[in-house]
This record gives C-alpha cells, structure tokens and sequence, in this order.
C-alpha cells in the first residue's frame, strides 16, 4: 500500500509482514524515510539487536509510538529529517552526530497485568 511507501502523520497501523527478522530490517532500513519505528518481543536479545541495527531516529521497544519528550530529539534520517538538524534538543549541540532515541518497557510477566496489547492468533 502506498501507506508504507508514503510518510504520512497520524493514527495509522500498517503492518507488513516478512519471514524473519533479517527480512524485517531491511524493509525499514530499505524505506527512504527514517522517522521512527516499534518493535514488540519478550527477546531482549532480538530488541537490542533491533536497536542498534535499524535506521531510524526514534525506535520504540513494546512501545507503540516512539516519540520521546522534548530534551530529546525529535526527528528521523534519511528523507524524514527537516532541514540540517532536528527541530529541538540536544541535536542542535551535536551538529556532525547521528543521534537515536530508543524508548523501551520491559514488565515482569509474573507480576504485571498491563496488557501491551500484542496481537493474538486465534
């Protein structure tokens, strides 16, 4: 869908599905935007992997929306990035860096009875 290849702001899900999570990096790092992204896992392992690895400003782990608060930069890479800095935050100081924000919530399954809402198959 032309949701996925377009930059677009606002309450919509698109879901992509791939074989593995190879096949999964290189469809965000592939896109020519590089605002944000989510990944959902109980695998810390596959979430720093995925953290480090993915190519975008803002990276959410079991997190939906990504977007960190204002002492944090605010803004993607590639064709996502206004102008030659982030709108605010540090990234104004650190002109020649490549900034990332990763906002992550690990609860204990044993103790917590919040529901991060991951999908069910039925």
């Amino acid at each position: 869908m032309s949701v996925y290849r377009d930059e677009i702001f606002g309450p919509v899900l698109c879901v992509v599905r791939v074989d593995s999570y190879e096949d999964a990096l290189q469809l965000v790092n592939d896109n020519p935007f590089g605002n944000g992204t989510a990944i959902f896992t109980r695998d810390g392992g596959a979430a720093r992997r995925f953290q480090y690895d993915v190519q975008v400003g803002m990276v959410g782990i079991n997190v939906p929306i990504p977007v960190p608060v204002a002492y944090y930069s605010f803004g993607g890479w590639k064709a996502s990035l206004f102008g030659d800095q982030h709108m605010y935050g540090p990234e104004g100081v650190k002109f020649f860096t490549r900034g990332k924000v990763v906002t992550s919530r690990w609860p204990d399954p044993s103790t917590s009875t919040i529901d991060l809402g991951f999908p069910q198959n039925r």
